[in-house]
């Protein structure tokens, strides 16, 4: 929240992302009450629910299926029960039912059990420990390098071979009345990619973002770079955001959103954000 310019930059895994930042791209002090309760939930369930299917849950008082099976006798039963409900009310979808900072942390006070020992004792980390140097692809290092020549390169030659993971379920109306116009902008738009010419390219890309029929974590990754070209870290940023929305496990994602960080002076997001690609990438090759 602090390196937000104006509300406009604002660094966060999509899966933590308020709701009126994806329709505004703008932040608020509310933005960050919100993404810590994603954060609390996750900690307290050992997953990521998405915030949707976990209030349903906890108004269903189902908070059993919540709770993490290994936390089971870790902490009073009252004082789970009181953050699930904190946390719900912190992933109120209006802004102004969630909380604010200082009722936070009264909230959450009475519920801190070891104040005598720091958190890296509580999780069993030795302070000091270095971390192995990230393994990354051709792409993360263009990305960690700041080199956009390269990232723009290797964008060009990987094409949209990612995209056969995304759901495009069409009726035949939409193919046969919008489907040409929607992939002629498209097809525009990979044309003036490839011949460097980024406002075109983004002119195009927009058409066929607008349009709506059709979703393309591809063109949001070629966009943004496209924006970070034209000397625009704020709106690549919120493109590469979009790219993971759509593609969640998707290295190429975090990558741009590193290179965008990085342009936004924001250093340690972007590291954050190399290492989270990098772990991806090495899932990937693990599952084959």
């Amino acid at each position: 929240m602090k390196n937000s310019r104006d509300g406009k930059s604002y660094s966060t895994n999509l899966a933590y992302t308020p709701p009126e930042y994806l329709r505004t791209g703008r932040v608020t002090p509310e933005s960050v009450i919100y993404s810590y309760g994603t954060v609390l939930l996750d900690l307290l369930s050992g997953k990521h629910i998405p915030p949707s299917h976990a209030l349903d849950l906890i108004r269903g008082n189902n908070n059993i299926l919540l709770m993490d099976s290994y936390l089971e006798g870790q902490f009073l039963t009252d004082d789970g029960t009181e953050l699930v409900t904190l946390a719900s009310r912190c992933l109120q979808y209006e802004p102004r039912e969630r909380p604010n900072a200082k009722m936070l942390v009264q909230a959450l006070g009475p519920l801190q059990r070891s104040n005598d020992r720091p958190s890296y004792v509580l999780m069993g980390i030795s302070r000091g420990e270095t971390s192995p140097p990230l393994t990354l692809s051709p792409l993360g290092d263009a990305c960690s390098r700041n080199d956009l020549t390269a990232v723009h390169e290797i964008l060009v030659k990987t094409g949209y071979k990612d995209d056969e993971r995304t759901d495009n379920e069409l009726s035949f109306q939409v193919w046969t009345k919008q489907m040409q116009e929607v992939l002629n902008s498209r097809k525009r738009g990979d044309t003036c990619f490839r011949d460097k010419d980024f406002k075109a390219a983004i002119d195009c890309y927009t058409q066929f973002v607008d349009v709506g029929t059709m979703v393309s974590p591809t063109v949001f990754a070629r966009r943004s770079l496209a924006y970070l070209l034209s000397d625009q870290p704020e709106a690549a940023l919120r493109d590469a955001m979009q790219a993971q929305y759509v593609h969640q496990d998707w290295p190429i994602a975090f990558y741009m959103q590193a290179a965008a960080l990085a342009k936004l002076g924001m250093e340690a997001d972007a590291k954050d954000m190399l290492k989270e690609g990098a772990a991806l990438e090495a899932r990937r090759q693990s599952m084959g």
